[in-house]
């Protein structure tokens, strides 16, 4: 992967950067790691100031690009933000020490987190926890559709687009691959048909494209043996080594997950939550609420949720391991395999990155996504929702509803972050416990 070397940063007085040493670089990225809280808004705006203004390791033009070019892709858009900056920077090198210690932080704690709630999750001041926690991640959910909805659902095409995607999902079960891939094949055929049904007319940075020279052609090709290679020698390493179940069913899983992973972790959660609780019965769904939840409180990109997930197959599926240590491997490989295809489509994509971002069908395709994400996101809140307002048939939690509405409020009124709205949701759980006198 050596010759994904990066352009040189520009020397003209108008874009000038400071390139810092690999170890400067190195620990600002662990730093970042760790203060990553907020989702990829947060996170993004962090890197701006810290990256653009404050340090001027890049300059603002690259930095766009490099979003536009991360918005184009599945996955989380954030961490490969902070890898496509790190191989600017530093090549390679860079660009896998940008994204790793982006997850590391949070995965560690995460990891820590998970076991904590499969060893003493039947304990009444941890249930007490969750149950406070439960209702602000559907207030969380129904947030981000609201946000999102309004900012994406303009004209007539886009909603019909997002309700589409929310039958597909709810009453026809069709798979979220499938629409995902449905939704930006009408987006590139009507963009390319000279339709703007989605606005995706301006996906790219104003300016013109620029020319610069192209990879040699077998570049890509080497790339993608290389990652191949990544990929099939751990998996079948795990599967020789432990048995195939639920390791096979873990790497299948995550792996595709990452390719369809088009609008954040929330678009591409029903299709994990249904896999991984109707399908292969690794967890229900309290308790993958329960995970979301944790996600939303460590730093790091919300996709490491499907970490918490992986931990909880191994630990209900261990096999001949150990629960502990099998949860440990579940981890483990489910983060492989849902980050590895992130750092390959940066070094694949990145020297490409000025034309990519200009190309109206891709942002075609990425706007009639973006509507349909709408509607799968609020899949997944009514998903979740029914679980937690109805913890069991017939019978409706109004402290579970009152919560949520709370929760709403202050994420559309007062803007509260994400991560306090966790505590204080845990807090009032542990507070109706004790007036209950269930503790």
């Amino acid at each position: 992967m050596t010759d994904a070397s990066p352009p040189a940063l520009p020397t003209d007085a108008a874009s000038r950067t400071s390139a810092p040493s690999f170890a400067t670089a190195l620990r600002f990225w662990l730093k970042l790691g760790c203060l990553s809280f907020g989702g990829p808004a947060g996170q993004i705006a962090l890197m701006q100031h810290e990256l653009v203004e404050r340090r001027g390791w890049i300059d603002q033009r690259r930095f766009l690009h490099g979003l536009n070019f991360c918005m184009l892709l599945p996955g989380p858009e954030a961490q490969q933000l902070a890898t496509y900056v790190g191989w600017r920077l530093h090549g390679v090198a860079g660009g896998l020490a940008a994204g790793l210690l982006f997850v590391l932080p949070g995965a560690l704690v995460l990891l820590l987190l998970s076991w904590l709630a499969a060893r003493h999750g039947d304990l009444a001041w941890v249930a007490a926890l969750f149950d406070g926690v439960k209702p602000v991640v559907v207030a969380i959910i129904a947030a981000a559709v609201w946000r999102l909805g309004r900012k994406t659902l303009r004209g007539w095409a886009p909603p019909l687009l997002a309700a589409a995607a929310f039958l597909a999902l709810a009453v026809l079960k069709i798979g979220f691959p499938w629409v995902v891939l449905g939704a930006g094949l009408i987006g590139w055929l009507s963009t390319r048909a000279g339709l703007a049904l989605f606005g995706a007319g301006g996906h790219g940075p104003a300016g013109e494209e620029p020319a610069g020279p192209l990879p040699p052609p077998g570049r890509l090709v080497r790339l993608a043996l290389v990652f191949a290679l990544l990929w099939a020698g751990p998996v079948l390493a795990v599967l020789t080594l432990a048995g195939e179940q639920p390791w096979r069913d873990i790497a299948a899983l995550f792996t595709k997950a990452a390719f369809v992973t088009f609008g954040g972790a929330y678009a591409v959660l029903p299709y994990i939550a249904e896999a991984a609780v109707n399908r292969y019965g690794w967890l229900d769904p309290a308790t993958m609420v329960n995970g979301l939840a944790l996600a939303e409180s460590t730093p790091g990109p919300l996709i490491l949720v499907t970490q918490y997930v992986g931990f909880f197959a191994g630990w209900n599926q261990p096999g001949t391991l150990p629960p502990l240590w099998a949860g440990v491997l579940g981890s483990a490989l489910t983060t492989y395999v849902t980050f590895l295809p992130c750092f390959f489509f940066i070094f694949a994509g990145a020297p490409y990155v000025e034309r990519l971002i200009h190309h109206r069908p891709a942002a075609g395709a990425l706007a009639a996504i973006s509507a349909a994400v709408v509607g799968v996101i609020l899949n997944l809140g009514v998903f979740l929702g029914l679980h937690v307002f109805q913890p069991r048939p017939g019978e409706t939690d109004p402290f579970a509803i009152a919560l949520a509405l709370a929760g709403l409020l202050a994420l559309l009124r007062w803007a509260l972050p994400v991560h306090w709205l966790v505590l204080l949701g845990a807090g009032a759980g542990l507070a109706r416990a004790a007036l209950l006198g269930l503790l």
